[in-house]
Order: C-alpha cells, then structure tokens, then sequence
C-alpha cells in the first residue's frame, strides 16, 4: 500500500512539473530576486559602515560584530519557521510582508542612538532577511523545469551578490557624500519601490499548475519538520554551504574593508572595490558552477574540488602581506569564484527530500548556514580584541596583523569542516528521484 502512495506522490509530483522554461518564469523570478537583491545589500553595507558605527557609537570590534551578528540571530530564530510557512502559505504574500519588515529595520537603523538599539533595528531586519532565498527557491520550483533548477538556483545567488556588491563601493560613495545615516534612508526608499515591483510581477504559480499542497490531507508539520531533522542530507550539505560562506560573511559583510584599510594600507574606496570582488566572483561562479554540476550530472564532485581549492587560495591570502591592489582584486574575485560551490547544495538539498518538505529542509539548511555569521562574526571581533594593544586614532581601535590572523584563522578550519561534511553526504546524482528515496 506504501509503494503505491509513493507511486501516486511521484506521478503528481513529475506532472507539477512545468515541462519548458517561459519567458514569464523567468521576469517572475528575477523580480522576486529583488528581494535578496535588497536583502543582501543590508548584509554587506555594513562592511562598508562599520568605521562609522565604530565612532559613531564609540565602540570597538567586538561590540560592531554583535550589532551585525543580531541579524544573523533572527535568522537563525525565525529561518526554520520561514521553511515551513512555505510549505503552508502563499509565496507572493509572504515576500511582500517580509520586504516591508526589512524596509522597517533598515530605516529605523538609520536613526539609532546607541548599540543596543541598532542590534534590534538589525533584528528586525533579519527576521524579514529569513524569507527571500527560500521564496525564490519555491518559486523556481513551480515555474522551471528540474533540469533547470541548479542554473537558475545560481542565478538567484548571482542576483542577490549583486546586491552585495552594491552594498561595497557605491554604498561607500553614498557614505562619503551623504553621510551613513541618510545613505540608510535612500537605501529604505530603494526597499519602497522594489516591494511594488514585486506586488505588481511575482505570482506564486504558473497557469495551469497543480500544487502538491492542493491534496486532500493536509500536510502534517510536526511530521515535516521531524522529516527534516532526521534526513542527515539536510546537515551535511547545509554545513558545507555554511562553511564555504564565511568568506562573505566575514570579510566581504564586515571586517574586509577594516582588514585591508589597516593590513594592506588601501584607502577606503579601494578597500570596498576588493571586496566587492568576492560578490563579482561569486556573481560569475554561481552559474557557471550550477551548469557545470548539471553538466556532469553529479553534485560531490565539485563541491570537494572547489573546497580545497578554496583552502590552499584563503590560506595563500592570510599568510602573504606583500600584495598589490591589482593582486588583491584578483585573488579576492577567485575566492568568490571557488566559494559559490556553496550553491550546489541547493539543488542536492531538494533532491534529498519530498517535495512536500522541500520548504522545510531548505529551511533547516538556511538556519545552519546563517548559525556561522552569527557565531563567526562577533568571534572573530572578539579575537581580535583579544591580543589587542588598545591603540586608537580618531576614535578608531587600530589592530595589527596579527590581530586579525587571529580572526582570519576561523576560516581555513571552516573549509576543512565543510570539505568533511560533503565527503560524508551521499550522491545525488542530480535525480529527481531521490525526493522519494531519500525519505524511506
């Protein structure tokens, strides 16, 4: 009796399906990846304002990376629930709520006084920021075909680094010119007009498509979520995803510019430009990445591959204080080249489990990959307070190299965990199969 339910899920589940890919998948996508354009912009500009919190609020590394870190501490708190409410509510509803919360926060942001109410102007934020990568994703899964499912999960990504960049350089010009307060509140209205973008474009379905949800039993939650915890996929492949993140996370969200500002003596405008190279390298790796494990019809493969490339090229960095800026540009575009392997977990992630649970896992993998920001982030200031001379100018903690090797050492070992939780995940051999096998 089991088998033929399998056998009836698996029929319904390959006719919901869109067999081609349209021109208004795409355009509904894309706007819906506005959202983690928007969202990720919040992430990293503060890579770029961080000297200014720092004499604005008269703080030192370790209270800044909390401030940064409250975001990731909604996400952690509020990402899981995000994964199941896709499971049970409309899409299109659920990233217009969300965009309206981040828009909240980021302008409230701008008028805080102190550390303790930017951290909860960060808070708010990342409750919205748990949304947008998974409503995308549910949202490529209705309106694409499965063989497309890698590239357009890279191109998603790539839209969202894009947001990243543009929270490095030209978010750097709008701080010089207009101080970052009023940055923040141009940043808020940009929130505006994409929301109605989103309202006007973003459907949750494609016409004539039969939703799995539409069936007559109601899908279980507590069934869902256990299925999620229990299906070990879901942790190694979001722990390697979570690993091989760091780089943006941490240099290219937060402690990027300050490293290369006081280590490599770049002014501030080129310090930005280096790091936004990691969002430039990520932009172009995520699809060429995603193609590539479409192409080979494997996922393991190159994500081991691109870890240990990614190992020996972090280490190379740390551990050469002679380089140019040209070098530098270069070497920090590589590194998020390698790093958007991280993408491909994914696709692995939705070939593990149930369509029905689909939410939910992405969901569980989106709590663990947001876990090391929000843990890594004030670490890695804590470490470099640790060791620290108290020097300051201008009422800006001036820290020696060694001081942010300290911090930087979190992220080679990072690799090496996330190289070891791939080997341990089992092939998915990119079948859409594996939605049933993985769960009996």
């Amino acid at each position: 009796m089991k088998k033929v339910e399998r056998m009836t899920e698996e029929s319904s589940f390959i006719s919901a399906i869109p067999l081609k890919t349209t021109f208004r998948a795409w355009l509904v996508c894309v706007t819906a990846s506005l959202f983690f354009f928007y969202e990720f912009a919040q992430i990293m500009m503060f890579n770029t304002i961080n000297p200014d919190l720092m004499q604005a609020f008269q703080v030192t590394a370790t209270a800044t990376g909390k401030i940064s870190s409250a975001y990731f501490v909604a996400n952690i708190i509020f990402m899981f629930p995000a994964g199941v409410l896709l499971d049970r509510f409309s899409t299109r509803k659920i990233i217009i709520a969300a965009m309206i919360l981040c828009v909240i926060g980021t302008l409230m942001f701008s008028f805080s006084t102190n550390i303790y109410m930017a951290m909860l102007c960060r808070f708010l934020t990342g409750i919205g920021g748990s949304f947008p990568f998974l409503c995308c994703l549910r949202l490529s899964s209705r309106w694409f075909p499965a063989k497309r499912w890698a590239l357009v999960s890279g191109l998603i990504v790539t839209i969202a680094f894009l947001g990243g960049a543009a929270g490095q350089t030209p978010m750097t010009f709008l701080v010089n010119y207009m101080g970052w307060r009023h940055a923040l509140q141009l940043d808020a209205f940009l929130g505006v007009l994409f929301t109605g973008l989103i309202t006007l474009i973003v459907f949750d379905y494609p016409p004539n498509y039969q939703p799995i949800a539409a069936k007559k039993q109601p899908v279980d939650i507590r069934a869902t979520v256990r299925s999620a915890l229990q299906n070990p996929q879901n942790w190694y492949y979001g722990l390697y995803t979570s690993m091989l993140n760091l780089p943006v996370m941490l240099l290219g969200a937060i402690w990027g510019s300050l490293y290369l500002m006081q280590v490599f003596h770049l002014s501030r405008t080129q310090a930005s430009l280096v790091t936004s190279m990691i969002f430039f390298g990520t932009i172009f790796g995520s699809p060429a990445v995603g193609w590539l494990s479409d192409r080979m019809g494997v996922r393991k493969l190159p994500m081991i591959i691109f870890g240990i490339i990614s190992l020996a090229l972090m280490l190379f960095i740390m551990y050469s204080i002679a380089l140019s800026f040209d070098t530098l540009m270069t070497l920090f575009f590589i590194l998020g080249f390698v790093t958007s392997a991280q993408i491909i977990s994914y696709p692995a992630i939705s070939e593990s489990n149930a369509h029905e649970m689909t939410g939910s896992a992405l969901g569980l993998a989106s709590v663990l990959i947001m876990i090391a920001p929000a843990v890594f982030q004030p670490l890695f200031g804590w470490l470099m307070d640790l060791h620290w001379n108290g020097k300051m100018v201008n009422q800006l903690p001036i820290y020696t190299i060694s001081d942010f090797h300290n911090g930087l050492l979190i992220m080679p070992i990072a690799f090496v965990v996330g190289i070891i939780m791939v080997l341990l995940a089992k092939e998915t051999y990119c079948r859409i199969a594996n939605h049933l096998q993985a769960n009996k």
